[in-house]
């Protein structure tokens, strides 16, 4: 284990939670995916404060099991993503040792390299992914882009 890396929210509205974060908590803009990324499902903006990545969520239909989640629990964390070396490792390891597989292993790839990314169940359904990131040097995660705004 390296380290935190990232907290993944769900959301009813990704925009507006990060403009409430940036201006209530000092957050900063850092990376993005939506339909101009590609993103047909999901709205994501991410947040940085010093160590701290949040991702905040949003579905783009009212059919996406991520609404499903919202209806169901309200706004709240879906995701807590740890830094690994070897995600393919720590996802067999602990699902030998029980762990309710979330997510196996998958490679995701883009133009500035890859990450490795398998997750496990931990308690009610939140998850803990598993992120490997040594091959990859983009902004945030494939799919993301780099995120500037005026306030």
């Amino acid at each position: 284990l390296l380290g935190t890396d990232y907290v993944e929210m769900y959301v009813g509205n990704a925009k507006q939670a990060a403009h409430f974060y940036k201006t209530a908590f000092g957050f900063q803009s850092w990376a993005y995916k939506g339909l101009e990324t590609g993103s047909k499902d999901t709205v994501s903006y991410v947040i940085k404060q010093d160590k701290i990545r949040l991702v905040l969520t949003t579905p783009l239909s009212s059919k996406n099991p991520i609404n499903e989640h919202i209806v169901k629990h309200g706004d709240g964390v879906k995701v807590i993503a740890l830094w690994v070396d070897d995600a393919t490792k720590s996802w067999e390891e602990t699902t030998a040792r029980g762990a309710k597989s979330f997510m196996e292993p998958t490679v995701e790839k883009d133009a500035h390299g890859e990450v490795v990314r398998s997750g496990i169940y931990t308690y009610g359904e939140t998850i803990h992914m598993f992120v490997e990131r040594k091959n990859y040097s983009g902004i945030f995660l494939p799919g993301f882009e780099k995120w500037e705004s005026d306030y």
